[in-house]
């Protein structure tokens, strides 16, 4: 509900909109038709996560999701709540200005992006110990769903800011078969920028 009203939702939990359910629904054929199969789906514990990973889960007729902390949106701090157009006023010049987004660096109380990496990594760790050759499907957000690109590919954070936009439903395949330039499967059309 935030993102269609500009809002910084960061951690707050808000329900998935009617908006977020179409876009799930979408992604969901899409899952579909390229037959991409998932052993098991972990999604972030945030509703509006949650909710995408379950509509997947049941379309497809896979287990339920797994609630899985470490995939929690980046804590915005300050700016949570605040919004999207007061990025400029009160991080400035700490900001990164992206074609769509302005990703705000470090305010008070917030994860920074060298933080977020590192949180992917020690998922990505635990991920692959745990799921040897298996498809995962992650249900997560847009800043951290990045970070965990960028620690998998071992790319700069500040270059994958500027490389593409991650959007609400989007899937990003991560694999070893496969470089970083291939990973983004398919869009579906945002509101929120």
């Amino acid at each position: 509900m935030d993102n269609a009203t500009g809002i910084l939702n960061g951690r707050r939990d808000e329900p998935l909109s009617e908006k977020g359910i179409e876009q799930a629904n979408e992604v969901v054929v899409k899952i579909k038709e390229t037959g991409i199969y998932f052993d098991h789906v972990y999604s972030s514990p945030l509703k509006r996560a949650y909710k995408t990973a379950e509509i997947i889960t049941d379309t497809l007729g896979i287990a339920k999701p797994e609630v899985l902390p470490n995939l929690i949106e980046r804590d915005f701090g300050i700016m949570t709540g605040q919004p999207q157009s007061k990025i400029k006023e009160i991080c400035s010049p700490d900001i990164i200005q992206s074609d769509t987004i302005t990703y705000f660096l470090s305010p008070e109380g917030a994860e920074t992006f060298p933080q977020l990496v590192e949180r992917a990594k020690r998922l990505l760790d635990m991920l692959k110990a745990k799921h040897k050759d298996e498809n995962i499907l992650l249900v997560t957000h847009g800043d951290f769903g990045k970070m965990i690109y960028a620690a998998y590919y071992n790319l700069n954070w500040k270059e994958i800011l500027n490389m593409f936009h991650f959007g609400n439903s989007e899937l990003l395949e991560l694999s070893e078969e496969s470089g970083p330039e291939e990973t983004h499967v398919f869009k579906i059309e945002q509101h929120n920028h």
